[in-house]
């Protein structure tokens, strides 16, 4: 088959949506020469050239989505069941598929798309429906938008991947997925941890303001982010006389004022760290010299940074939210992602307890090796091989 696999752009700060396509992209790479199928990556005309320079050389065509429909259009399509029912204009990216002769869609990112090509997507979280009460999954017809859009693409998949038994329960419990319909693939650990031996000096660190001990908290500034009750953890580490700072990475997306309002009343404002976007070489410093990486996410049920610690060798504190035991295994120190205690506890524990430190790390370490791009992209393979059989019957 000739398989268009669509990224949503290139955009180095867009979080771990941009980490999760790049490390899927230069597994394809490697795998797409002994594949019996062809892929074209197809990607917003803003990022054709980015792309195609990226991929320069790898076999993969590349080519530019322009976006030639309205926004009301596109709204009213994503949000009306009768506009659906009734639509007969090519969408945009089928417009450009057809004309490339592509046979199936491969969307790499969570991105709901109308196309009328058998296709495949994966689905991050459907915390809209697990936690519907943060502003940013509900509120102003998020939470409509969200379900609504979910459901007309979400059943109409050929395949869906998920990376846990928690989210296939999710798809199977919130929208009806036929069990067969969804492939569970974890989330593999980026390249980028797994392969760097080089050289993080402290001096890294300390040039962006950060002293240890200190705990890393990559995450962009939602609510559901649980910033503050980080912030109330370090507040209580403070009281007992144990001088731990955070530094936080991330753009804010709204919330950054009110996590800022609460460090100041809780008298923590020279111990918390915003630092906003950080490059990759900043990054893996602030990694290897973390007391611990403290994901205290409230959503799952898969994270990236938490692979990358394991990998760069950070001890991983996570909150025991659905699906992260099942990823983290014993790679983690779990805490309660409502009490401030119960973080602070872990933080002073692996502060403290160089052994359970140890133990975390070699742990940790194991489950980075666990599962990489490259059986991600098998196994989306194997359903391809599987998928051509019932292709082939129509043109």
């Amino acid at each position: 088959m000739h398989v268009a696999a669509v990224v949503a752009g290139f955009d180095p700060q867009a979080g771990g949506g941009h980490t999760f396509e790049q490390e899927i992209l230069g597994a394809l790479r490697t795998a797409a020469p002994g594949s019996a199928h062809r892929f074209t990556v197809l990607c917003p005309a803003s990022s054709q050239h980015a792309l195609s320079e990226r991929l320069l050389g790898s076999g993969l065509g590349v080519a530019g989505v322009p976006r030639r429909t309205g926004r009301l259009a596109t709204m009213a399509f994503r949000e009306i069941e009768s506009v659906r029912a009734h639509w007969r204009r090519k969408s945009d990216l089928d417009a450009v598929a057809e004309q490339l002769g592509v046979d199936f869609v491969w969307f790499l990112s969570a991105m709901p798309e109308r196309t009328d090509m058998p296709y495949m997507t994966v689905v991050w979280d459907l915390q809209h429906r697990a936690t519907p009460w943060f502003p940013e999954l509900s509120a102003g017809g998020i939470w409509d938008s969200r379900d609504s859009v979910h459901r007309w693409f979400l059943q109409r998949a050929s395949r869906i991947v998920t990376g846990t038994e928690i989210g296939r329960r999710q798809l199977t419990q919130f929208f009806q997925i036929p069990d067969n319909n969804i492939l569970t693939l974890p989330h593999p650990t980026p390249t980028f941890a797994l392969e760097d031996v080089g050289a993080a000096p402290i001096d890294v660190v300390r040039g962006l303001g950060i002293h240890q001990p200190y705990v890393l908290y990559p995450a962009q500034f939602w609510p559901h982010k649980n910033h503050v009750n980080l912030v109330l953890a370090i507040a209580n580490l403070k009281r007992q006389g144990l001088d731990v700072s955070v530094a936080l990475v991330g753009a804010d997306k709204g919330n950054r004022v009110h996590v800022e309002a609460v460090a100041a009343r809780e008298g923590v404002t020279d111990r918390v760290h915003f630092l906003g976007f950080v490059g990759r070489s900043d990054l893996v410093a602030l990694y290897r010299h973390a007391v611990a990486l403290t994901y205290v996410s409230w959503c799952g049920p898969e994270n990236l940074p938490p692979l990358e610690a394991f990998a760069l060798g950070c001890p991983v504190v996570a909150t025991r939210v659905p699906g992260a035991e099942e990823q983290l295994g014993d790679g983690a120190l779990f805490c309660e992602p409502g009490d401030p205690q119960s973080i602070s506890r872990a933080i002073a524990d692996v502060h403290a307890d160089a052994g359970l430190r140890g133990r975390l790390v070699e742990a940790g370490r194991r489950r980075a090796r666990r599962f990489s791009a490259s059986d991600y992209v098998a196994g989306v393979l194997t359903f391809l091989d599987e998928f051509s059989a019932i292709r082939r019957c129509w043109p």
